[in-house]
């Protein structure tokens, strides 16, 4: 959930950490720091609350001085949103700074042993007893690695962890759980550790990804101006670790993706590249698509299992599934999946679908199933990811950096990818792919400035509104919560979808004069999603209708051509511009909503 970037060159470490946090801020926002090591190898130290620009404003955070240098952006677990609780964290004797993602389950359990022994807290976070942990084993005589590693061993949960020391300006990475990756300059001119890509992205296109239980130690030469760095496994025996072989690869990902360039958000330039993504999205492999249906075809049993914005994919694709190929497909949400767990078999095929690729409740899942030992294939938008690494096969979005916490283009790159394996299940893989290719010009006139305009007048109108509701039929219903669920982020309008003919089951009872309720068409469902928008219409609703032509009763309508088995990738779009700009007339920061960080990788 919290953003970390770590830094070991011959230039000054502040501003290159600066610009990382501000790439990272999408991680968490609540609070950051930064600690450099200075010209007399003393740790000097800044952090406050609040987001990275204000807190550079009131600190000055470009003044710290060294080469070396942890920085960290925090989304709040344990402790609250104070300057005390903020990371950078270090330990008693100064000589230990350490930034944090995740949770330490026995914090507690630690916190009471160190007390014991004399060590003091500041904060209350759980992050503070992994500085004094390190300090505790050096003190009995353990070299820094070896107090490092035997500090991870003792720690309970998920996390990933970067240690800075003061005496040595050694930088030490580690992951379990939580993504870390390491980023290599050239010829070692200088050496990054990060939770994502794009934090340093602008220096290098070189990373090596970390595996779970990966320690990788990155060493200082001052006289000969280099860096070194070693990777182990910090759950072997401390006296027989032995380096493990970690290869560099280069990430096709370049820097203008990651930046906002010509818009005034992410959110929006996301939306906008989706003309892109997902033609990206569809450029898949033919032969893993192939074999991927293979293994769906042989499966006794297969599961999509998915969170949040992934989830809603999943189940649209369910029905397309169902229609195409006359395939069953068990839909789960990655959170209920081990209720299933009784059902798996050796012969259960999962597909496992997160954008970060980091979603602990995916992982979770993907836990059960290989304690199963079913087959788990990825559908995921980071290569590297924990997702990839346990996965058998894994097929990539290709979308590219997602910098805003909602999700948009990995939305429907990920209803492209399931669309195609739909298609090629049902043996009609190349109709599916030109249907797919056939969307461009489609998605550029909805993406376009003039559509965006229109919706705003929508959005003037609403803004004031405290509740909305969204119908739709069919795959289209899981369009509906996912509209919903745009709206409710960043707007914070409360929004809930349902299934329109259970709207006379109960929810009708809320419509009053002006409700808004927002509906989704299609050429399939028209007749009878006609009849509940009548029954909205006649309590004095006011309807906003999206489909390929408009209908008498709507109060407002944004057409979206006819496209079949594709609407539910074309259908989003108009919501996800209308989310943004309700955001931006409502004064919210439609990249940073409230309460919410861009890789859930916490319980």
């Amino acid at each position: 959930m919290c953003g970390i970037i770590a830094y070991s060159g011959e230039q000054k470490a502040s501003p290159i950490l600066f610009e990382g946090l501000k790439r990272l801020e999408y991680r968490g926002y609540d609070s950051a720091g930064i600690v450099t090591l200075d010209q007399n190898s003393e740790l000097e130290l800044k952090k406050d609350i609040g987001k990275v620009r204000d807190i550079h404003e009131r600190l000055n955070l470009l003044d710290l001085e060294g080469t070396i240098g942890i920085a960290h952006t925090r989304w709040a677990t344990h402790g609250g949103v104070t300057q005390r609780n903020a990371h950078p964290h270090v330990s008693n004797s100064a000589e230990i700074a350490v930034i944090h993602n995740g949770i330490v389950e026995n914090y507690k359990e630690l916190k009471a042993m160190l007390v014991s022994e004399g060590f003091h807290f500041e904060s209350e976070t759980d992050t503070e007893v992994i500085p004094n942990l390190i300090e505790h084993w050096m003190k009995k005589g353990l070299s820094l690695v070896e107090a490092v590693a035997r500090t991870l061993q003792s720690l309970e949960g998920n996390f990933a962890i970067v240690v800075l020391h003061r005496a040595s300006g050694t930088v030490i990475g580690s992951k379990n759980g939580s993504p870390l990756v390491l980023g290599i300059g050239k010829a070692n001119s200088e050496i990054f550790i990060a939770s994502d890509i794009p934090a340093f992205l602008d220096r290098t296109k070189d990373v090596v990804y970390l595996y779970d239980g990966d320690m990788v130690v990155v060493e200082n030469h001052p006289k000969e101006k280099k860096r070194t760095w070693r990777i182990f496994d910090f759950r072997s025996d401390l006296e027989a670790q032995e380096e493990l072989p970690r290869p560099v690869q280069s990430v096709s990902w370049d820097l203008e993706h990651a930046q906002l360039g010509e818009f005034d958000h992410f959110l929006v330039k996301e939306i906008t590249e989706q003309v892109d993504t997902i033609q990206k999205a569809a450029a898949q492999d033919r032969e893993l698509i192939e074999n991927i249906t293979r293994e769906i075809k042989n499966a006794k049993g297969v599961f999509l299992v998915a969170s949040g914005t992934s989830f809603h994919a999943c189940l649209s694709s369910s029905y397309l599934f169902a229609k195409l190929a006359s395939f069953h497909i068990n839909t789960v949400l990655a959170s209920e999946f081990s209720a299933y767990e009784n059902f798996l078999k050796p012969e259960t095929l999962v597909i496992a679908v997160s954008q970060s690729g980091e979603t602990i409740d995916v992982l979770d899942a993907v836990k059960t199933a290989k304690k199963k030992n079913c087959q788990v294939v990825s559908i995921v938008n980071v290569m590297g990811s924990s997702l990839t690494q346990v996965a058998d096969m894994t097929v990539l979005l290709n979308a590219g950096p997602e910098v805003s916490v909602l999700s948009t283009k990995t939305y429907t790159a990920t209803l492209a990818v399931l669309t195609l394996l739909a298609y090629s299940l049902a043996g009609r893989y190349d109709e599916g792919l030109r249907k797919l290719k056939f969307l461009w010009n489609i998605v550029y006139n909805l993406t376009a400035q003039n559509t965006r305009k229109k919706i705003q007048q929508l959005a003037d109108k609403i803004r004031n509104e405290e509740h909305i509701f969204v119908l739709g039929r069919g795959p289209l219903y899981a369009t509906a919560l996912e509209a919903a669920l745009k709206i409710k982020e960043v707007s914070y309008i409360h929004a809930e979808a349902f299934a329109a003919g259970e709207l006379k089951h109960g929810p009708i009872a809320m419509i009053k004069q002006n409700t808004i309720c927002i509906v989704f068409v299609s050429t399939d469902t028209e007749k009878t999603i006609l009849s509940n928008a009548m029954e909205v219409k006649s309590r004095g609703g006011y309807l906003v209708g999206i489909g390929p032509k408009p209908l008498e009763s709507f109060d407002f309508f944004m057409k979206v051509p006819e496209s079949d088995d594709l609407n539910p990738i074309l259908q989003i779009i108009p919501i996800q511009i209308l989310a943004y700009q309700l955001a931006v007339v409502l004064g919210h920061d439609p990249d940073k909503p409230r309460n919410l960080a861009k890789s859930v990788t916490v319980r």
